[in-house]
């Protein structure tokens, strides 16, 4: 079938000049339409590659990831609902932790939006003996004093200063950002994140992230310590299974980073469950909720006996309010 008429014989010359006409108008008028549905079409591709472009919200992200955990939350080798993943690429470092809280969206916001109240949270974890807040023009900056396993005092730690930053906060999302430029043994860009959202039935959904870059030198001094002292310190990723058909645990610098977010994660949660006892007893009933959970996974967490530990950050609490109350009273 033609768009054009067809007429081989003209009949004289006003007709063929008439048939000529027509064709040219024809043509445009095709050419126009072409232009015009091209126009059309990479208007509608620009406007789909621009939503494409547009960065997508942390909430919708976390959501997302909720969905695709649901199965694995409900059922894990945690009893708990928890996940744990890790990544180790070049010299950085990271590990995400995604789990559910038996707490209103809103209570976790009213704790974890007060930047003293992560001091009292970090404060669980065996190697930070002290933690200080204060607050400068525009941020707060926490000091997160690094040790030992073991007792130590505030002077003989190493002192790490991170930067807390509420990054999002508002009605179905928070977003928490603490970062450090420098940590110990040469390690830089800590960066430790905590996301929340809420669930039906009054739950929430958290996210906690911790990561951080090391140097050459840190690298080989870790490759000696898990060849000897550090051997056999477990993480919490499975990466195969013995002759006996039991799970094999990856071990070195992602099991550490993947131990400690753990600890933390933890640290968070006995925080939030203390909560309905008076002032008084929190801080006891903190640190035995923490072991207690902590000692739910002795392969990856064990370090001591619970009376050690209760007894050693009973004094490190009293040292963490001696050297918080001059900067409180400044």
């Amino acid at each position: 079938m033609s768009y054009f008429p067809v007429n081989p014989r003209p009949s004289g010359p006003g007709e063929y000049q008439l048939n000529q006409t027509h064709r040219i108008r024809s043509l445009s008028n095709i050419f126009l339409f072409l232009i015009a549905t091209a126009v059309l079409f990479s208007a509608g591709s620009a406007s789909a590659a621009e939503e494409l472009r547009q960065p997508r919200r942390g909430d919708e992200i976390l959501l997302d990831t909720y969905y695709k955990l649901e199965a694995k939350l409900e059922k894990n080798s945690f009893g708990l609902p928890l996940f744990v993943e890790s990544i180790e690429s070049h010299d950085r470092v990271h590990v995400d932790i995604f789990g559910v809280f038996e707490h209103s969206f809103s209570s976790v916001i009213n704790v974890l939006k007060v930047p003293a109240n992560w001091c009292d949270i970090v404060s669980l974890h065996p190697n930070v003996k002290v933690c200080t807040y204060r607050e400068q023009p525009g941020s707060w900056l926490l000091t997160f004093y690094i040790g030992r396993k073991t007792y130590q005092p505030p002077e003989d730690a190493r002192q790490v200063v991170y930067h807390y930053r509420n990054v999002e906060q508002r009605q179905g999302y928070l977003d928490v950002l603490l970062n450090a430029a420098e940590g110990p043994f040469g390690t830089k860009d800590h960066r430790m994140r905590f996301e929340a959202l809420p669930l039906v039935g009054g739950r929430t959904f958290v996210h906690v992230s911790y990561e951080y870059s090391d140097s050459v030198a840190l690298r080989f001094a870790e490759k000696l310590y898990f060849a000897t002292l550090g051997w056999g310190k477990l993480g919490f990723t499975v990466t195969g299974t013995d002759k006996k058909g039991n799970p094999v645990y990856i071990g070195g610098p992602r099991a550490a980073l993947e131990r400690n977010a753990v600890r933390y994660y933890f640290a968070i949660q006995s925080f939030m469950d203390t909560l309905r006892y008076p002032d008084e007893s929190r801080f006891s009933m903190r640190t035995s909720m923490w072991y207690d959970l902590t000692g739910r996974y002795k392969k990856q967490l064990f370090e001591m006996d619970k009376k050690d530990y209760l007894a050693f950050k009973a004094t490190e609490h009293k040292n963490q309010v001696m050297l918080q109350r001059p900067i409180v009273l400044k």
